[in-house]
């Protein structure tokens, strides 16, 4: 019985996997988090990479699962293609961290995609190496540069920024002066657009979720059991997206401005 229930899903996370996709998302996110899964009789930690979409309506939906192994420019490009074989065929903003070879495929596949480094990950990222009883003052300086009105002043901002933590934290500084061209792309947006893009919380909350997934099972015998269980809670937690993302109306008005030559008609009411 047991076995028949996990073919069962299996077959449904293959559909699900493979089910047709909106034309357009305006904002996608690529996340990634590390789980243990056996392969060639030998248990190895596997990349698992999740494309989370915001749609036209401003409803969050994961549009696909990926499992890395040797990632660069083609893997990623193949994950981009296998998006646009499902229906997809243009994406306004793609926010994602540094990974290998992304911002060429992207290039490739959506040439008038905007890529754009996550300031959520920057943040995150920037506060690992801050203890606890100072993280919420970093935090706050951080602010101060991703909501700076221009390039200008964020830049100066970050100047600040040095000036106050440089000294405890020059890791931190370091990484957003080597990261500012792809930090910046995003403050050309009204801030419509710009809290959409840095305040969401579906990279955060979701891939918690699915952490806590697959936390407590030590590895998994093979990627399909992996995938079922990722499955099930994406299932879960996605039944509570019954709302779209706050001031997604204002956002999506700017869209329509912003990309009128690549925007559908009477999608904005």
């Amino acid at each position: 019985m047991i076995s028949t229930i996990t073919d069962a899903v299996l077959e449904d996370v293959n559909e699900w996997r493979n089910r047709p996709l909106d034309k357009i998302y305006p904002i996608v996110f690529i996340d990634g988090f590390v789980s243990k899964c056996r392969q060639e009789g030998a248990v190895d930690n596997r990349t698992v990479y999740v494309v989370y979409g915001i749609d036209l309506e401003g409803r969050k939906d994961v549009l696909g699962l990926q499992l890395g192994e040797k990632e660069g420019a083609k893997f990623w490009l193949q994950v981009l293609t296998e998006l646009k074989n499902r229906g997809l065929e243009d994406i306004f903003i793609l926010c994602a961290d540094g990974l290998k070879g992304l911002s060429e495929a992207v290039e490739s596949a959506f040439p008038k995609a905007l890529f754009q480094t996550c300031i959520v990950h920057m943040v995150r990222h920037s506060l690992n190496y801050v203890p606890y009883n100072e993280k919420k003052a970093v935090a706050a300086d951080l602010k101060k540069i991703y909501e700076s009105m221009t390039v200008n002043l964020a830049s100066q901002a970050l100047d600040e920024f040095e000036l106050n933590w440089g000294e405890k934290y020059p890791i931190i500084v370091k990484s957003w002066r080597n990261n500012w061209e792809k930090i910046t792309p995003f403050m050309q947006f009204p801030l419509e657009i710009r809290r959409v893009i840095y305040t969401t919380n579906i990279v955060e909350s979701l891939n918690n979720t699915l952490r806590k997934s697959v936390r407590n099972r030590g590895h998994f015998p093979t990627e399909d059991a992996l995938m079922k269980v990722l499955y099930l809670a994406i299932k879960g937690v996605s039944k509570k997206w019954t709302m779209p993302v706050h001031n997604w109306k204002l956002a999506l008005n700017r869209f329509a401005i912003m990309f009128s030559d690549r925007f559908p008609e009477k999608q904005v009411t």
